[in-house]
């Protein structure tokens, strides 16, 4: 695959950027909708056969690769076939929208005390269900956060409709937020979001580059990270997949790739342009972009 350019001029400059020095380069990406199709059945949402060929390929070149999602670390490990996958000894992935943290080099996971109200909500949320006559909607029990799925609805759209202010005013009643995605609303802890997680990778591996990949209302924090890393001097590449579904990110995105294959694709195409890219060693974290004096 040609290694496609950007369509706006930060996007170009990011990409420039990437090619001549990707060990100050960090690659973040979503899961599901992104390395994964959007199927009715979350369980089996694996990843793109390519996934771990090409995420290893880039983990030998760039100072980061992660997955940043709102899946369990676990989900992520099994439905990507990452784990010992070759190249990626340094993956990092974040779960949870970066509650939960998975280190490579010891296989565990480490996350704060989970919090009261999903225990909560788990057993709130059927009877909410059944009042509203949305029996048909699926509940995804992620252990830290509740997604509830509309998809395999007779009416998605009116399912939608009905269940949003009667699960806002539930997640406020627990201290819980409500973070909508594809025909999902998902109740989950305050606190972070996938901004909050790039941004904390950012200094992990002191890149002053950031290209991310994502495609759903979830990722619009991290879209919000790389740009203010831009505006504090750095540089970004924002990616959007979409797929049957369109997506907000779009309008915000420097380049819109079509599906994961056309994902992975492309940044298959950018391990090759990188195989000749100068080595170069991660930017010290006291002069990344926006770091204090």
């Amino acid at each position: 695959m040609v290694l496609r350019s950007p369509a706006t001029a930060p996007g170009r400059a990011g990409l420039t950027r990437v090619l001549a020095a990707p060990g100050r380069t960090l690659f973040a990406t979503d899961f599901d909708g992104t390395l994964s199709p959007i199927v009715d059945d979350p369980a089996q949402a694996n990843a793109h056969p390519e996934t771990a060929r090409v995420l290893g390929r880039l983990g030998a070149r760039l100072a980061g690769v992660a997955v940043v999602s709102g899946r369990p670390v676990t989900d992520v490990l099994r439905l990507g076939g990452l784990e010992g996958a070759e190249g990626l000894a340094a993956l990092r992935v974040l779960g949870q929208y970066g509650h939960e943290h998975w280190d490579p080099g010891t296989g565990t996971v480490t996350a704060p005390p989970p919090h009261r109200g999903i225990a909560q909500a788990r057993d709130a949320v059927p009877d909410l269900l059944r009042r509203r006559g949305l029996t048909d909607v699926h509940v995804e029990d992620k252990g830290r956060a509740l997604g509830l799925h509309v998809r395999r609805s007779g009416d998605p759209v009116g399912a939608l409709a009905r269940l949003r202010d009667p699960l806002a005013e539930l997640a406020e009643d627990l201290g819980l937020v409500v973070e909508p995605g594809k025909q999902v609303l998902e109740l989950r802890p305050p606190g972070t979001d996938k901004g909050a997680a790039v941004t904390g990778l950012v200094a992990d591996v002191g890149a002053d580059t950031v290209v991310y990949a994502g495609d759903d209302l979830g990722d619009l924090a991290a879209y919000d990270a790389v740009e203010a890393l831009r505006a504090a001097g750095g540089s970004g590449l924002l990616l959007c997949v979409v797929g049957a579904d369109r997506t907000a990110l779009e309008p915000r995105a420097d380049l819109v790739l079509d599906g994961p294959g056309e994902l992975l694709g492309w940044l298959d195409a950018l391990a090759d342009a990188l195989a000749d890219a100068p080595a170069d060693r991660p930017a010290d974290p006291s002069t990344r972009p926006g770091a204090a004096p």
